[in-house]
């Protein structure tokens, strides 16, 4: 008997008429092997997104960028932190005057959280940003000048504790700022904190400071600012002694003017038996909060008692000085454009221009 092909409709023999293929499916698009580069190849998610059967987009290799003759490449185009803090402060005068000779500023005040490391820092980073050359000594333990000017100071690295204990030459100690030109520091660690006891029995345990100053080359220095911790023991006098003038942040608050009296007294003693030069040079009123009216009776009392060598500039609170120094940064680059950022410049430009070298508070 003859057998029906499989499927067929027909009843003819197998072979008695041609098999004809059945009519492709009009959505059925061929399947091309994937041949190209692995940059060419589209995931099948992508395919269904877009709609089967479209083409593929090819990579055009990207002409290289043609830098016209002369121009500066965008690697020489980058703006150190120096050169952006003074574009945005919009500084016309490049250059502030330098003193005649080098001037040794203590930054003092016993008490605590008044601006004084927040001061010295960026006071010194505004009179380097402005032509001089600044070096800042860290005299506290804590470090925290150290820390804001970005220098290594974990335990063992040289530091002002090695000069004042070890005798170590100050040259052996002071870095360089990376940020700013012309900015130098001298780091304190937290061995600091041992050399109040560690100096006691040692022989003019009180000049230690002022002898490794006058050992160091400060000829090519214009200003060297001395960030005391929040005491009155031998480190504050250490520092004291090697000044000719001191400064006091004094914050706008009533228990700021409480130890002010023992501070005076202090410089007074250190001034008659230790360092006839000293003077009280500067006082600089901080954290200011106009919102107040304690903030404007402390500030008048102040200017009442000192008389010219308050500065006119007056520090608000704000909050870029305080988040400045976690980036390693003073608020001067941190900033520029900041209100505490402007405060500190308009002060460092009274000091640059004469405030503090005549006048003395009683």
């Amino acid at each position: 008997m003859e057998q029906e092909a499989p499927g067929s409709q027909g009843g003819g023999p197998v072979g008695s008429r041609p098999m004809v293929p059945a009519p492709a499916r009009p959505d059925a698009v061929p399947v091309v092997p994937d041949t190209g580069p692995v940059g060419n190849r589209v995931p099948a998610q992508a395919r269904a997104a877009v709609g089967e059967g479209l083409p593929v987009a090819t990579d055009v290799p990207a002409s290289p960028q043609v830098v016209p003759a002369g121009a500066a490449s965008p690697a020489a185009l980058a703006v150190s932190p120096a050169r952006a803090a003074l574009a945005a402060l919009g500084e016309t005068e490049r250059e502030w005057p330098r003193p005649p000779a080098c001037r040794v500023i203590t930054i003092a005040n016993q008490k605590g959280g008044v601006g004084k490391t927040t001061s010295a820092v960026n006071l010194a980073a505004c009179l380097a940003l402005h032509g001089s050359r600044v070096l800042v000594v860290d005299l506290d333990p804590q470090g925290n000048a150290s820390t804001a000017l970005d220098i290594e100071h974990r335990t063992g690295t040289p530091s002002v504790y090695n000069v004042l204990v070890d005798e170590q030459s100050l040259d052996g100690i002071v870095r360089e700022v990376a940020a700013i030109p012309g900015l130098y520091c001298a780091p304190a660690t937290i061995d600091l904190a041992g050399a109040e006891i560690e100096l006691v029995p040692l022989v003019a345990r009180e000049a230690r400071l002022n002898r490794s100053l006058a050992n160091y080359d400060a000829s090519g220095l214009d200003y060297i600012l001395i960030d005391c911790p929040p005491s009155l023991g031998l480190l504050t006098i250490n520092a004291l002694v090697a000044a000719t003038e001191v400064l006091i942040p004094i914050q706008c608050e009533y228990y700021a003017l409480e130890g002010l009296e023992q501070l005076l007294r202090t410089v007074d003693l250190v001034k008659g038996h230790l360092n006839p030069e000293l003077r009280i040079s500067t006082i600089l009123l901080t954290m200011y909060d106009g919102r107040t009216r304690l903030a404007a009776q402390v500030a008048d009392e102040v200017r009442e008692h000192f008389g010219d060598v308050v500065l006119s500039a007056v520090i608000p609170r704000s909050v870029r000085v305080s988040e400045a120094p976690s980036y390693g940064q003073s608020v001067i680059t941190y900033d520029p454009g900041s209100s505490g950022a402007q405060a500190y410049l308009d002060a460092a430009r009274e000091m640059a221009f004469g405030a503090g070298l005549g006048g003395s508070a009683g």
